[in-house]
């Protein structure tokens, strides 16, 4: 091979090289993005978050009965409808009943889910929800622990 060759030889060698780099590079780059802001991924693949809202759709009575709601530990009253159409696509309704929120804490979870897990925008419905919400599941105040009752008994 003639020395002409073989500098076009490196060459080509070189730009595969590199061009195998930069592969490398973007799949990882791409991976720590899914990974630790997936957020901007479904940003680029759907529909911006001011453009979906939500639909109420009816709750089907047969499966939320009164036994049913009360046994998940949900209060009848206004808003129940619309936690259990929002709230119970995604999740159990335990995980509701399970948490103690302020009005804006309430409103800083709907927010982290909207940002974080994809939770459409409630647009109206979001303040009856908050309502609801913030009335029955605030924050409880916490006391002394019940005194323990002893049976007392002599050592012999």
């Amino acid at each position: 091979m003639r020395e002409q060759d073989i500098r076009k030889l490196i060459t080509a060698i070189s730009a595969l090289g590199l061009l195998m780099v930069v592969m490398v590079v973007a799949a990882i780059s791409f991976v720590l993005l899914v990974q630790y802001q997936p957020e901007t991924l479904s940003r680029w693949f759907s529909k911006t978050k001011k453009e979906t809202t939500a639909e109420v759709a009816p709750v089907d009575e047969d499966e939320w009965t009164a036994e049913r709601i009360e046994e998940v530990g949900l209060v009848q009253g206004e808003g129940l409808q619309l936690v259990l159409t929002n709230c119970t696509n995604c999740h159990s309704a335990k995980l509701v009943t399970q948490n103690r929120f302020t009005r804006e804490g309430w409103i800083q979870v709907i927010q982290w889910m909207q940002d974080t897990q994809g939770f459409w925008d409630l647009g109206p419905y979001e303040e009856p929800i908050v309502d609801y919400l913030s009335t029955h599941f605030a924050p409880e105040a916490r006391g002394r622990r019940m005194p323990l009752e002893v049976e007392w008994y002599s050592l012999e």
